[in-house]
């Protein structure tokens, strides 16, 4: 994986267009951004050998991905006793996980696979609408997780007053339309600005902040308030999360019986653990410094919050649920 990532920017050449300056300026920014019909991707490697091991590697990633979420999805639709609201969320969890993957990896195994960078415009447009719509629902729905899981450890006696079949749909019929109604924002003021600074892409897919690098130097401005909006979204979900589990930690080691925290920790770690992979990796992909930002560590990063949590989600939340991984054994017997 080192091998693959470890390469300096491609050489291959991208469009350039000179700078947006001059009485004619917005003139020249509207023709070069109607001039762009494709992206330059970043590639994770020049040389044919190791683009054929990435496209290998990411294939088996991807694979693995499609089998855990889609085993979790099958067992969780199929056993009647995982109908409750817990396992609801883990659904659509799975759900999401299966079309976060879908939207970034194909694409890029595709490019190795045929040695080119090149996504069209439409394409692009289309894969950072889905990254940023399922990106925010996946975030929504761990954030609306944390609260299933304080409900049950702090408030048992209200569990079913508060989380009924109806308010669960309700709660993520939510975070699938918080995610679509961003999505749908984003996507609209990000492709509205003019471009002026070439094609290139220094990321293996489509997202609003290389998008933005590409518009001329005051355009992004029209940008920044929905970015902010976003960002206190972010850290209010963050911060609950933290202040839910807080609450848990505290109802947990006030359980006299040890057996009785070992059960409640294994119903709260997965997702602890779900969420700190989540949250680590895109606050570090979005706040690092540009100190150290270079475009191997990008893409380190990149895979890390994009590729790695889907695939990796359905082994943690399989590895301590004994229910869940009795319903599977009794769904493989048949």
């Amino acid at each position: 994986m080192t091998l693959i990532l470890l390469r300096g920017v491609s050489s291959k050449p991208s469009l350039s267009f000179p700078p947006c300056t001059g009485p004619h300026a917005h003139r020249q920014q509207m023709s070069n951004s109607s001039s762009i019909t494709q992206f330059l991707l970043l590639a994770f490697t020049d040389t044919r050998e190791l683009q054929l091991l990435h496209f290998w590697l990411f294939l088996g990633i991807y694979l693995a991905a499609l089998l855990g979420n889609g085993l979790i999805i099958t067992t969780i639709a199929c056993d009647q006793h995982l109908h409750t609201p817990m396992y609801f969320f883990l659904l659509n969890l799975a759900l999401l996980d299966l079309g976060c993957i879908s939207t970034t990896v194909p694409k890029s195994m595709a490019n190795s696979f045929w040695d080119t960078r090149a996504i069209s415009y439409s394409g692009c447009a289309a894969q950072l609408f889905s990254f940023a719509f399922l990106i925010v629902a996946e975030y929504s729905m761990l954030t609306i997780m944390s609260y299933d899981r304080y409900v049950a450890i702090c408030k048992p006696l209200h569990y079913g007053t508060l989380l009924g079949s109806r308010a669960c749909v309700h709660m993520a019929a939510a975070a699938w339309a918080t995610g679509f109604l961003n999505a749908l924002l984003q996507t609209a003021n990000t492709f509205s600005l003019p471009l002026c600074k070439g094609n290139a892409l220094h990321q293996f897919f489509c997202e609003i902040p290389q998008i933005l690098k590409l518009s001329c130097s005051d355009a992004y401005l029209r940008e920044s308030g929905l970015i902010v909006v976003g960002v206190c979204v972010f850290f209010l979900c963050f911060m609950f999360i933290v202040v839910s589990y807080v609450q848990i930690l505290r109802a947990v080691l006030r359980i006299p019986s040890e057996q009785g925290r070992h059960k409640a920790f294994a119903t709260c770690l997965p997702h602890l653990a779900v969420v700190s992979l989540f949250i680590i990796t895109a606050m570090f992909a979005y706040l690092k410094p540009p100190s150290i930002s270079s475009p191997s560590l990008d893409l380190v990063v990149s895979v890390l919050y994009s590729v790695v949590p889907p695939a990796v989600n359905p082994l943690i939340y399989s590895m301590r649920n004994q229910e869940l991984k009795d319903a599977l054994r009794k769904l493989m017997a048949g």
